[in-house]
């Protein structure tokens, strides 16, 4: 099976040097594909002998654009699949041949995908919070993130992603594979390590937001997807605010409300220990899975605005 590497990046820095170096000596193909970085990211993949794709300025990025940017620049000999990583993640040793042995044993299989971890989970609680996001179970799945390994026709066969989406644009793409129906796997095997970055506040809730936005995007070209996540954005971003304000002129109003909060909370960690987390990191990264509701929100209500006016979906950046 013949394999290529589509990198897509923008300003990671010494990420993305660490991520090309993950890459190198196995004799793929790589293709790196940058959206405006300013910290020369594209001399370092040129240094690193990737062939580089630089999208135009003009038109708005995302990593949807960039991915498929990256496959028709493999156009010209086309491989039997292709490895999608993001810049920020370096790839595990041995990963790849992994992912093509599964790939090749099953021709039902269109993508194959492992697990993420974060190298710093101790850097940071937004970290931690990443690293946790990206433990699940292996076997047959219906969704999966940007690292990927993907069988050509499988790509081809739906068109690729959708340019248009600026989060979540893989799960969205996810959901056109199974309706065509291929198969998508996730391995019990390490894949990539992630460097989230994330060390303040802001960047957390501008991720947050984000995710907010893809909720929202993705659920109307999709509606059975992400409904629970829209539900609950809708009642604990919005309607339970509301009604605490109503509240504060009826207090059983309030206590109610509070009480709905406290039990979603205790519920949260429950779930997180029942995971396997320790206790106080589950009452600690508890508090932020029941803040992100209100920067979901955000982004889900960026969104329709964004619709209502006709305005072009920009990417919202967390570092």
């Amino acid at each position: 099976m013949r394999i290529a590497v589509v990198l897509i990046g923008r300003n990671e820095g010494a990420r993305l040097e660490a991520s090309l170096a993950s890459l190198s000596g196995q004799g793929l193909r790589l293709v790196y594909v940058d959206s405006g970085s300013t910290d020369g990211s594209v001399a370092a993949a040129r240094a690193a002998g990737a062939e580089v794709v630089e999208l135009d300025t003009m038109m708005p990025f995302t990593a949807a654009r960039a991915r498929n940017a990256g496959f028709a620049a493999l156009s010209t000999d086309l491989p039997d699949a292709v490895q999608f990583i993001d810049g920020d993640c370096i790839v595990v040793p041995g990963w790849i041949d992994r992912a093509a042995a599964a790939l090749m044993a099953d021709d039902s299989i269109g993508l194959v995908t492992g697990w993420r971890s974060e190298i710093y989970p101790e850097a940071s609680v937004y970290n931690a919070l990443c690293d946790h996001e990206w433990h699940r179970p292996a076997g047959e799945i219906t969704a999966c993130g940007g690292d990927m390994l993907l069988r050509v026709s499988a790509f081809q066969g739906v068109g690729g992603f959708d340019g248009t989406i600026i989060a979540s644009e893989d799960e969205e793409f996810c959901q056109r594979l199974r309706k065509a129906g291929w198969r998508l796997i996730r391995l019990a095997e390490p894949m990539t390590r992630h460097d989230a970055a994330m060390r303040t506040f802001g960047q957390w809730w501008q991720r947050a937001a984000r995710s907010g936005h893809g909720f929202a995007q993705v659920g109307e070209l999709h509606p059975g997807y992400f409904a629970r996540e829209r539900a609950r954005v809708w009642v604990y971003g919005l309607a339970l605010p509301l009604l605490a304000v109503a509240g504060l002129f009826w207090f059983p109003l309030l206590v109610g409300v509070l009480s709905a909060y406290a039990m979603s909370y205790a519920k949260t960690v429950q779930g997180l220990r029942t995971s396997g987390m320790d206790t106080r990191s589950a009452l600690h990264q508890a508090i932020f899975l029941s803040l992100s509701k209100f920067p979901n929100l955000i982004g889900m209500l960026t969104y329709k605005l964004r619709k209502w006016r006709g305005a072009s979906m920009q990417i919202i950046e967390y570092k």
